[in-house]
């Protein structure tokens, strides 16, 4: 009996009794609570293997794109790296016209000599 008396008193028993007590209530009566049950297990399970269906069939068309995918990012790496390669002028090509960075001054300088003081 003091087992009984402690697991009445806890607020986890109480509720676990009262989750039961409502599910055995909820629970299908008769023909027409057996035929509702069975027709949500139904409806359950044509839902999951339509999904499961979607979900292969959306995978098969990712794998078969990857090849499409690959091809056409490897020709936009090679076109990245033409469009930053530089010219080393050993072709045939006629040279281009060098043009100075844009980070340089342009203008006429001047570099005057120091002199020494003593």
């Amino acid at each position: 009996m003091p087992q009984m008396n402690r697991n009445q008193r806890n607020a986890a028993w109480q509720a676990a009794n009262q989750w039961r007590a409502r599910a055995a209530q909820s629970q299908p009566t008769g023909l027409m609570g057996s035929l509702k049950l069975l027709l949500t297990w139904l409806a359950f399970g044509v839902l999951m293997v339509v999904g499961v269906v979607f979900g292969l069939f959306f995978l098969l068309i990712g794998w078969a794109m990857m090849p499409f995918v690959r091809h056409k990012m490897k020709k936009r790496m090679e076109q990245m790296r033409a469009d930053q390669a530089q010219d080393i002028g050993g072709g045939y090509a006629e040279p281009q016209s060098r043009q100075p960075p844009q980070d340089a001054l342009e203008g006429s300088f001047e570099v005057k000599e120091q002199t020494s003081r003593d």
